[in-house]
């Protein structure tokens, strides 16, 4: 009634099938995941890269800000201490 060996034979072969579309998706997700990964570290990098940018300009300005008036900075900075020590203290 039923060919075991010819079914058996079949369901190898749908079963190399199988293993290969599975082989062939699973290898198109991780270059499509690898893509998109490699796409998001090029944004970060540059965002990255603006912002080290904007921090050196930032810097520039704070450095010339505290050489034109160091006597003005000091007691700003003492004064920020003194708060942050009471309320350092009260906690």
């Amino acid at each position: 009634m039923f060919d075991t060996g010819r079914m058996s034979d079949e369901l190898k072969a749908l079963k190399i099938d199988v293993t290969r579309l599975l082989s062939t998706a699973g290898e198109q997700m991780f270059e499509t995941s690898k893509d998109r990964a490699d796409a998001l570290a090029d944004q970060i990098k540059a965002a990255l890269a603006e912002l080290n940018e904007t921090v050196s300009e930032e810097q520039e300005q704070l450095h010339g800000l505290m050489t034109e008036r160091p006597v003005a900075s000091l007691a700003s900075a003492f004064a920020l201490g003194v708060v942050v020590g009471f309320m350092l203290r009260r906690h």
